[in-house]
């Protein structure tokens, strides 16, 4: 029998007509059907000469039609309409030797009207509307009558038939109807996730903006602080720990100066043409080192399990400013220590940070839109911009409580996406 096309909107008509090929199979075997087991079931003669070269002729156009698809990227919607227009046809002839609009199947051919409105533009749609209420039509007064020595059991048989018709009607119409609201919801869905990306991408763009001023406007600023923790540095009347204080400080300033050195420079620039290949291991305890000269107060221990020999891959600045802003993160809430473990596993690279902070508020889920900073005077932003750069990789950042107390915040990236 005929059957809605999917349970979903086609992406393309050229889905569309294979979706239709494989429920032809559907309506031809059911044609069979109906020829073997009517007689044996209800004792009820079939015209098996008439109807075996219907579903015969369904066959051939599914096979050419197989051959078709094979090379085709389009389809015209003219040639979807005259698939269906075939099917009709089929199905109209079917009925014809089966006692034409006597028959209480005949409601089956809304199926092929609903297959229409679902594939085809408007104009085809309506006249396949119009081409199945001419085929009842006609078949109201064209057909031939089964041959049914009882006329009690006709009756029987006809309510039956109409019972089944129902039934099937109302399963197809639920069926539809559930699976159309759920591709509607996915579609609302997908274009909610797209909304939310395009927000955030703006934003990040925002950042940037900033961020390339930030990086011209404090440049002469920073070397003014070099200048006098230079010259604090070689004062002879300080202390040592005074004179010490200077050193850190003029090598902090040295590090922010390189740090607006490096956005400049990687401004704009895609991994690919700037990345260096390098081993994740040396990769990554290259992060954690530049980290710690940047937080020296903050003890990190560390630990790094990433194979004999490491796989090597095409270091990312984004994924480098990522990892530190976890880092940064978990520092903040947790400045008495920290603990770091990066690794490789089942070809991801994954990096564990666990503090010892006070831990995710009741119900939160930190995400690309609800950003947690562990700093309460942060703006969230750190972690806005880790989720952008690892999404983009195809990783993901998850958050978890410790036992004990504090958060693990994990990080992982296919090792596929960085591959050299």
């Amino acid at each position: 029998m005929p059957l809605p096309l999917a349970t979903h909107a086609p992406s393309s008509p050229v889905d569309a007509l294979r979706r239709l090929i494989n429920l032809r199979w559907l309506s031809i075997s059911s044609m069979l059907l109906v020829v073997v087991l009517v007689p044996w079931l209800l004792d009820i003669p079939i015209p098996a000469r008439a109807l075996l070269p219907v579903a015969g002729a369904l066959v051939l156009i599914n096979l050419l039609s197989l051959l078709r698809v094979g090379g085709l990227r389009d389809v015209h919607p003219a040639e979807l309409f005259l698939q269906l227009s075939a099917d009709l046809a089929a199905w109209s002839v079917f009925l014809y030797y089966t006692g034409g609009a006597t028959n209480p199947l005949i409601s089956l051919l809304l199926p092929l009207v609903a297959i229409g409105a679902a594939t085809l533009t408007a104009p085809f749609a309506w006249a396949m509307a119009a081409l199945a209420v001419a085929a009842y039509s006609v078949l109201w007064d064209f057909n031939e009558q089964l041959d049914i020595y009882d006329s009690g059991l006709a009756v029987h048989w006809h309510l039956a038939g109409m019972w089944l018709t129902f039934a099937l009607s109302a399963g197809v119409i639920v069926w539809y109807v559930v699976r159309m609201t759920a591709a509607i919801r996915s579609r609302d869905l997908a274009l909610a996730e797209a909304r939310e990306a395009r927000l955030r991408n703006e934003r990040i763009v925002a950042l940037g903006n900033l961020a390339a001023g930030a990086a011209h406007e404090l440049g002469t600023p920073l070397g003014t602080m070099a200048i006098l923790a230079g010259e604090l540095a070689r004062n002879p009347s300080l202390d040592d720990e005074v004179r010490a204080d200077a050193e850190l400080l003029r090598e902090q300033v040295g590090n922010c100066k390189a740090i607006l050195a490096g956005l400049t420079l990687r401004a704009g620039s895609l991994r690919a043409e700037g990345g260096e290949v390098l081993a994740t291991d040396q990769w990554l305890r290259g992060i954690i080192e530049r980290w710690r000269r940047l937080r020296p107060h903050v003890p990190l221990t560390t630990t790094c399990q990433c194979g004999d020999p490491a796989p090597r891959l095409v270091a990312d600045a984004t994924l480098e400013q990522a990892i530190h802003n976890i880092i940064n993160n978990a520092a903040d809430v947790s400045p008495n220590g920290v603990e770091c473990e990066v690794g490789v596993e089942e070809a991801q690279i994954v990096v564990r940070v666990l503090d010892r902070g006070p831990g995710l508020p009741p119900g939160f889920r930190p995400g690309p839109e609800r950003p947690l900073d562990g700093n309460s005077d942060g703006l969230g932003i750190g972690l806005l911009l880790a989720f952008d750069a690892v999404e983009r990789c195809s990783g993901s950042i998850a958050f978890s409580p410790r036992p004990g107390g504090g958060t693990i915040a994990t990080l992982t990236l296919p090792l596929s996406a960085l591959r050299p």
